[in-house]
């Protein structure tokens, strides 16, 4: 094809665009809408997603050695949960540690209350915090922390815990979070193809006598295929840059007046770049593609006369 040509599709898509103004108003608003709305909430979903693997991230394993343990076993016992596969670091806290950790939780008042279990009188244990590689061999991994004491006449742990049935139902409702969130998104994306594409439909049934007429006079179906190709591609870009404009502008809001508030509530939300700019690009391209797909398929049977 030309340039000359393929300019003058260009010009005719332009000018169709701006000369049926209400319907090029309806069709953007379609994909606007429809967008935005599928938009918002994936960046919910990947919020949301994030969020799991924050709460995820913070599940570890507390191994609580036996009062009595003497050094040298500690450190074997250490070793030994070191070595095992899928963990990831073990931290000692010795009893001063443990007893400072408690009296934060505490508070203000928490050096008050506990002064006179300081020094020989702190009645903790010595205990080892387990981080793992994929949360969700915690119980696994705690499991062979137990077999440790086995075939010793002196079991060196006292308890393992890892909050179980707790953590093993944080798993299901993160899991069953991400599954709604995917069949949401789908079920979106199928809805705004059908919407967008029956709005571009209508738009160029309104203008079937002109394409009839256009083909009665020799027209190829080339010459009048690609101007409605050029103003589906143009209903496509504004219809989705209009959306993706409202969620960089809301969303660096949100994060501007609330990050705090909502960092302490729920944990700290997704960056702009890259995940924002992901969802527009994502966003874009399925504009352009429904403006152009729905555009092609719309005018394939009025090319028939």
């Amino acid at each position: 094809m030309k340039i000359r040509t393929l300019g003058r599709h260009f010009r005719t898509g332009g000018q169709n665009v701006i000369r049926n103004g209400w319907m090029t108003f309806a069709s953007t608003s379609a994909i606007a809408i429809s967008l935005f709305v599928l938009g918002v909430f994936l960046l919910l979903a990947m919020n949301v997603d994030h969020l799991a693997k924050q709460i995820e991230r913070q599940v570890e394993i507390l191994v609580y050695l036996d009062l009595n343990i003497p050094s040298y076993e500690r450190v074997q016992v250490q070793e030994a949960i070191n070595k095992m596969s899928g963990v990831k670091k073990v931290t000692y806290i010795s009893k001063d540690e443990g007893l400072e950790i408690l009296s934060q939780k505490f508070g203000e008042d928490g050096d008050k209350l506990l002064e006179s279990f300081k020094g020989e009188n702190n009645p903790l244990n010595e205990s080892l915090t387990v981080e793992v590689k994929d949360p969700t061999t915690v119980g696994k991994i705690a499991t062979k922390i137990e077999k440790l004491n086995e075939g010793r006449t002196v079991p060196p742990i006292f308890k393992v815990n890892y909050g179980q049935g707790t953590v093993e139902k944080l798993f299901q409702v993160t899991k069953l979070m991400r599954n709604i969130g995917f069949v949401i998104a789908v079920g979106l994306l199928i809805a705004g193809f059908f919407l967008i594409a029956n709005t571009i439909k209508i738009t160029i049934l309104a203008r079937r006598k002109e394409i009839e007429i256009m083909k009665l006079v020799g027209a190829t179906n080339g010459f009048i295929r690609w101007p409605f190709f050029v103003e589906g591609l143009i209903l496509g870009l504004v219809g989705s840059f209009i959306p993706s404009l409202l969620l960089l502008i809301g969303y660096n809001q949100l994060l501007k007046n609330s990050s705090e508030e909502i960092s302490l509530l729920i944990g700290r939300l997704l960056p702009i770049n890259p995940y924002l700019f992901q969802i527009i690009g994502i966003l874009m391209m399925i504009g352009v593609f429904v403006g152009i797909w729905g555009s092609t398929i719309s005018i394939r049977k009025h090319l028939r006369v």
